[in-house]
Parts: structure tokens; C-alpha cells; sequence
């Protein structure tokens, strides 16, 4: 452990009643989006509930934007710690891979929150701009990160870069493989590719359904949603070349 670790001071006493109340007012705030949804979102409504001025509120949060770049960083978290453990607890079944399971773990976040689900990825709040590489930008790559291990687990750097797709120009391959996720190093542009293609159909299936669009399928959203993700799987996977030399199927049969 370094000296750092045993001389840091704790915090004080005013840090320490201001971190509660700053997680007071974010609960608040999630409250009224689950309520009211995000559209209605103000540092007068929320301070409002609360029963604090919007003048005290300042003293925490300067601007709607400070608070909903928060909002924002927070649901990104709370939704990739649920794609984490929907993995970490997949059964070592073949049958249900762990992208699979992972992107299960994605859909029923989203059915549990659709208001915070729709501040992640519904109409843009107006005015509000996130910061760029701030942390709204870092919990998004948080969970990219996730779904890329459980994608490409197993599959080597040379096999990604031979994944078929279709001839990528010089700017994109360039482009795309200087692309990177917190802690995971940039991916092979065609599994890129392949990654960004699959995000589209999970994510998309799940929009139709939070939104209410599949509402037709009464109550078999679920099977559906297994069915073409455990699809989505094996066609991704059959276009990563095996491994030469003799080696095996690698990992990525088991998700």
C-alpha cells in the first residue's frame, strides 16, 4: 500500500454532509424523471421536492446541465453494473452463452427504467450538451467495454482483423481502429464493424419494445428477444475466421 494510501485525510465533516446531500438531490432527480419523465426535468422541480430553495440547490449543482451530466453518467453505470452481473452469473452452458445473458441483462434494465432508459437514449434533452470525453462519455465506454469482452472472448487480434465484412475505406479502418473503450485496447476495425452492427439490432429490439411497439407480441418479447440475440451470436462469430496451425475453436464458442 502507498504513504498516500495511509496519510490521505479522511473527509470532513462538511464533505461528508456534502456528498449526502448531493446524493439526496440526485435521488430526487431520479424520481421526478421516473415521474414526470425527463422532458421535466428542473433544478426548481426537483429542488421543489426536496424543500430546498433553488438558490441552495446552486450551492451543489450550478446549472440543469451539472445535473443531468450526472443523471446521465449514473444510468450509464447502473446499467452496465446490470450487463456485468447478468454475465458474471451466466450458467456455464453452452446454450446460453454469456452475450446473451448479457444482453438479457440489458433488456430488463431497460424494461425496469424506461424513463432513465429514455434520458440514456431517447429525444435529446434540449439545450443540453454533454461535455465532451467528460464522464457522461466514460460510463458509455464503461459499457462498450463489457459487451466487447463478451463478444470476442476467446478470439485472438489476428483472427478480429480477418473478421469478413465488407472492404473498409483507408479513412474508416484508420478512423475506427484509433477508437478505444476504458481499459480495453482499440478493436480490429472490421470487428468493430461487426460490434456496431450487432449494438444496432440488440439495442433496437429493445427501443421497440420499452417504446411500446412490440406490445403485439403479448408477453413473448422475451423468447423473441433470446432467440435473435443467440442468432446474432453465431453469425457474428461464424464470420471470425478459426484460428490456424491446427489450434481449436477458440473461446468465443462459449460467449
Amino acid at each position: 500500500m502507498s504513504a498516500d494510501a495511509h496519510t490521505k485525510a479522511p473527509p470532513t465533516l462538511r464533505q461528508r454532509r456534502r456528498a449526502v446531500a448531493t446524493r439526496e438531490i440526485v435521488d430526487a432527480a431520479e424520481r421526478h424523471i421516473t415521474e414526470h419523465g425527463p422532458a421535466a426535468l428542473s433544478l426548481r422541480a426537483v429542488a421543489r421536492g426536496l424543500g430546498m430553495t433553488v438558490q441552495a440547490l446552486y450551492h451543489y449543482f450550478p446549472n440543469r446541465d451539472a445535473l443531468v451530466t450526472v443523471l446521465i453518467a449514473k444510468a450509464y453505470d447502473d446499467l452496465a453494473d446490470a450487463v456485468q452481473s447478468a454475465a458474471d452469473t451466466a450458467p456455464d452452458d453452452p446454450a446460453a452463452p454469456r452475450f446473451v445473458t448479457a444482453a438479457e441483462g440489458y433488456r430488463r434494465w431497460a424494461i425496469a427504467h424506461p424513463e432513465l432508459f429514455q434520458l440514456l437514449y431517447g429525444t435529446p434533452l434540449r439545450d443540453y450538451a454533454a461535455p465532451l470525453d467528460g464522464p457522461t462519455t466514460r460510463a458509455m465506454r464503461r459499457m462498450s467495454a463489457v459487451f466487447q469482452r463478451v463478444l470476442f472472448d476467446g478470439f485472438t487480434e489476428a483472427q478480429l482483423a480477418a473478421a469478413d465484412t465488407r472492404t473498409l475505406s483507408p479513412s474508416l479502418r484508420a478512423y475506427l481502429e484509433g477508437l478505444r473503450t476504458d481499459g480495453t485496447p482499440a478493436l480490429p476495425a472490421p470487428a468493430t464493424v461487426l460490434m456496431l452492427s450487432g449494438w444496432g439490432h440488440l439495442h433496437g429490439l429493445v427501443v421497440l419494445e420499452v417504446f411500446g411497439h412490440t406490445s403485439f407480441m403479448a408477453g413473448h418479447q422475451a423468447e423473441v428477444f433470446r432467440l435473435a440475440m443467440r442468432d446474432l451470436l453465431a453469425d457474428i462469430h461464424r464470420r471470425i475466421p478459426a484460428e490456424r496451425a491446427g489450434a481449436g475453436r477458440p473461446g468465443g464458442q462459449a460467449g
